[in-house]
C-alpha cells in the first residue's frame, strides 16, 4: 500500500451489488481493501494489520461493527443505516409480500412507523445480540410464515438458508457516509501513529524497561524490555491492565494521585531478581491522563557501574615497556635488540627464548610498540599460569551455556581481546596439547572458536610466544606440536642469561638499586648499597636471571634503609642473602638443560650440533644459549 494515502479495511461486508462502483470512487483519495472476516477472526486480523502499521482505520456493519469496537484498540466506524435506506429495503421486501420482517442488531428504529404508514405495508421489528441468537430467531420467523426478512449479510444468509427471500438493508449512500467518515479519522490517526512510530524507536533503543498506561491502567505503549519484564508478547499487553498482568507493578496508586506511589528509585523483587522502578504520572490540566513506568534491573545498574569505573582507569591491555628502556651492552644484548627492530617492523610470528627472568615480555612489549600494532592491545596470558580446565575458556571465551557457571550472553576469549593488536603466550611450551591445535587454527586461518560455539569470529592477531624450554626436544618426547612449533619459529630470538653477561651487572644493578631505594624515601643511597653488593654480585650464578637480580636489591635495599648510613656489612650480608655466598649456584643453574644430568646434557648438545651441521651459532640459539656457555659445557665446565 502505498504511506501517502490513508489505509482503510473493509471488515466483513458482503456488498457485492454496488461495493466495486463505490470503492472505485475513492480510489485517489484512500487505499481501500475488504477482508471477509467476522467477529473473533475478524479481530485477530485487523490487529495485526494495526500492529504492523498497515491500518489507519476500519470500517464494519451490524453486529460485526459492535464486536469489532468492543474488542479492538484502534479506530472502527459503523456503517449506519438512514430512514431512506429503510424505506428503500421495504420497498423492495413489499414486492415479495406485505408481511415483511425487519432484523437488526440491537437497534429498534423510531423511523419505522412512518415507513409503516407511508407504504401501507406489516413490518415485524426484531434484534439480536450474538451471531447465535440471529439465527434463532430467523428461524422462529421462518416458522411463523415470513417470507421476506430484511437486514445485515449475516441475516439475509441466514433467511436465505431456511427458504425465506431476504433484501440487504445497507445501502451505497451508507457505505459512501463511511468511508467519508474513516477519511476524517484516518487523517487524525496517521499523524498520531507517525508520532507514536517516534516514541517506539526511542523506547525500543532503551535497554530498561517502558510501560504506559491511560487513566484506567490499560496498556497503551511498552518496548520490548518492558514486555519482558511483564513475561507477555508486547501485542497481547496492550489494552490489558498493568495491575492485572503484574500487581507488583500496578501504576493503579500514580493515577489515583497518591504521592508515595509516585516515589522514584524503589527495589521491587520480580522472580528472586531486584528492579529498580520509577513511576512517574501525566498530568493533563488538572486531571491524571496516565502513568509511565521505568524499571531497570539492579544488575544492569551495578555493571553499567563497573564499566564507568573501568573506563576511568588506564586500559588493562597495555604494553608499557619500549626497546629503548631494555639495559644492556655486551654483543648477545645488542644482536638481540637489533633483531627485535627488524621484527618490530614485519607482521610475522616472533618466538622468544631464555630461560626464566631473561626479560622475554619486556621484548615482546618492545616489539609491539615498536610496530603498527602499537595503538592497539598488548594482551598477555602466561599458559603454565592458569589451569587447564580454565585455560581454553580464558583464551578462546565461551558461548552463554557452553559449561556450568558459563557467562550470562558469553565472553570473549584473550584471542579476541586483542584484535588488531598483539597476543603475548609466555610458557608457551607449557600450553596443553588439546589447546596446541585450537591455538594452530588461530595462527593458520586468523579465526577463533569459542567453547560451545559453531561459528568462528575472524580475528585479526600478531602473536608472540616465549618459552624457557627447550621445544625442540618436547617435539621429540611429543609433548609439542610440529605443526605449531614451525607456525611460532618464523622469528627466532634468543635471550642471554645474566651469567653469559657479567658486563651489564653494573648498569642494571645500579638502575634496580636506584628505584628501590627511591620507593623507600631514599632516593640517594643507592650508592652505598652498590659499593657493599657489587663484589658479590659478580661472583654469582643468577639463576633467575635479571627478574632475581631486581628481587635481591629490592630487598638488599630494605635491610639497608634501616641502618644509620644505608651500608650492608659482610655479616648482614651473609644473613639477609645467603645465595651470593653459596658457590654451588654457579652449578646448579645451567639454563633451559639444568634438570638433565652432566652426561646427558652434553650427548643432548652433541646430537643438536650435528643437525645444524657443526655450527655453533645455530645450535647455541636453538639451545637458548650463548656460544661461550655452548664451548664451555662441552668442554665439561
Amino acid at each position: 500500500m502505498s504511506p501517502s494515502k490513508p489505509k482503510i479495511w473493509l471488515l466483513g461486508f458482503s456488498l457485492a451489488s454496488f461495493l466495486p462502483e463505490v470503492l472505485a470512487e475513492y480510489a485517489a483519495r484512500a487505499e481501500v481493501r475488504v477482508i471477509n472476516r467476522l467477529f473473533d477472526d475478524a479481530v485477530s486480523e485487523a490487529r495485526q494489520l494495526w500492529q504492523a502499521g498497515e491500518a489507519n482505520v476500519f470500517i464494519a456493519a451490524g453486529a460485526n461493527g459492535a464486536f469489532l469496537r468492543e474488542h479492538l484498540d484502534a479506530p472502527v466506524v459503523r456503517v449506519s443505516v438512514s430512514g431512506f435506506d429503510i424505506l428503500h429495503a421495504l420497498q423492495q421486501a413489499r414486492r415479495v409480500s406485505n408481511r415483511i420482517a425487519l432484523f437488526g442488531y440491537q437497534s429498534v428504529r423510531a423511523e419505522l412507523e412512518e415507513v409503516k404508514a407511508l407504504l401501507n405495508v406489516e413490518v415485524e421489528q426484531g434484534y439480536y445480540t450474538a451471531p447465535e441468537d440471529a439465527e434463532v430467531r430467523v428461524r422462529e420467523l421462518a416458522g411463523r410464515g415470513f417470507r421476506v426478512v430484511v437486514g445485515s449479510s449475516m441475516v439475509c444468509r441466514l433467511a436465505r438458508e431456511m427458504g425465506m427471500e431476504a433484501v440487504f438493508l445497507y445501502s451505497p449512500q451508507g457505505l459512501r457516509r463511511a468511508l467519508d467518515d474513516a477519511l476524517d479519522i484516518a487523517r487524525v490517526t496517521a499523524l498520531e501513529q507517525a508520532r507514536l512510530a517516534w516514541l517506539d524507536a526511542g523506547l525500543k533503543a532503551l535497554d530498561q524497561a517502558v510501560v504506559a498506561v491511560d487513566a484506567e491502567d490499560r496498556i497503551r505503549s511498552l518496548n520490548p524490555a518492558g514486555a519482558r519484564l511483564l513475561g507477555i508478547a508486547q501485542e497481547q499487553a496492550l489494552g490489558r491492565r498493568l495491575g492485572d498482568l503484574n500487581p507488583a507493578l500496578s501504576l493503579a496508586g500514580v493515577l489515583a494521585g497518591d504521592a508515595d506511589e509516585g516515589d522514584r528509585d524503589r527495589v521491587v523483587v520480580l522472580n528472586g531478581r531486584a528492579w529498580l522502578t520509577n513511576r512517574v504520572p501525566i498530568p493533563e490540566g488538572d486531571a491524571c491522563a496516565g502513568a509511565v513506568l521505568a524499571a531497570r534491573e539492579a544488575v544492569a545498574i551495578e555493571r553499567a557501574d563497573r564499566s564507568l569505573r573501568t573506563q576511568a582507569r588506564p586500559r588493562q591491555f597495555t604494553a608499557r615497556h619500549r626497546l629503548e628502556d631494555i639495559l644492556g651492552g655486551t654483543p648477545a644484548m645488542a644482536r638481540a635488540l637489533a633483531a627485535a627492530r627488524q621484527y618490530a617492523a614485519v607482521e610475522a610470528t616472533v618466538l622468544i627464548s631464555g630461560e626464566s627472568g631473561t626479560g622475554k615480555e619486556l621484548f615482546a612489549q618492545g616489539i609491539h610498540n615498536a610496530g603498527r600494532r602499537a595503538t592497539a592491545p598488548f594482551v598477555a596470558i602466561n599458559c603454565a599460569a592458569v589451569a587447564e580446565s580454565l585455560l581454553e575458556s580464558e583464551l578462546f571465551g565461551h558461548e552463554e551455556g557452553a559449561f556450568t557457571g558459563a557467562r550470562k550472553g558469553g565472553k570473549a576469549g584473550l584471542v579476541e581481546a586483542a584484535h588488531t593488536g598483539t597476543l603475548f603466550l609466555d610458557e608457551i611450551g607449557d600450553l596443553p596439547p588439546a589447546l596446541q591445535a585450537k591455538l594452530l587454527r588461530v595462527l593458520q586461518e586468523r579465526e577463533v572458536l569459542r567453547v560451545g560455539a559453531t561459528e568462528p569470529t575472524p580475528v585479526d592477531v600478531r602473536v608472540i610466544a616465549a618459552t624457557h624450554r627447550d621445544l625442540r626436544q618436547a617435539l621429540a618426547e611429543g609433548r609439542f606440536r610440529a605443526d605449531l612449533f614451525f607456525r611460532l619459529n618464523i622469528l627466532a630470538l634468543s635471550l642471554p642469561p645474566l651469567r653469559d653477561r657479567p658486563e651489564d651487572l653494573p648498569v642494571l644493578a645500579e638502575h634496580f638499586a636506584r628505584a628501590a631505594v627511591t620507593r623507600l624515601g631514599a632516593a640517594d643511597r643507592h650508592g652505598e648499597l652498590l659499593d657493599a653488593l657489587l663484589p658479590r654480585l659478580t661472583g654469582y650464578a643468577w639463576p633467575g636471571n635479571i627478574r632475581e637480580l631486581e628481587n635481591l636489591l629490592e630487598r638488599a635495599a630494605v635491610f639497608a634503609a634501616a641502618t644509620p648510613d644505608g651500608r650492608l656489612d659482610d655479616a648482614t650480608l651473609a644473613a639477609v642473602m645467603p645465595e651470593l655466598g653459596d658457590d654451588s649456584q654457579a652449578r646448579a643453574a645451567q639454563g633451559p638443560l639444568r634438570n638433565a644430568g652432566r652426561e646427558a646434557e652434553r650427548d643432548h648438545i652433541r646430537r643438536v650440533l650435528a643437525e645444524c651441521g657443526g655450527d655453533r651459532t645455530e645450535a647455541a640459539r636453538r639451545l637458548g644459549i650463548s656460544r661461550t656457555t655452548l664451548w664451555r659445557r662441552l668442554g665439561g665446565a
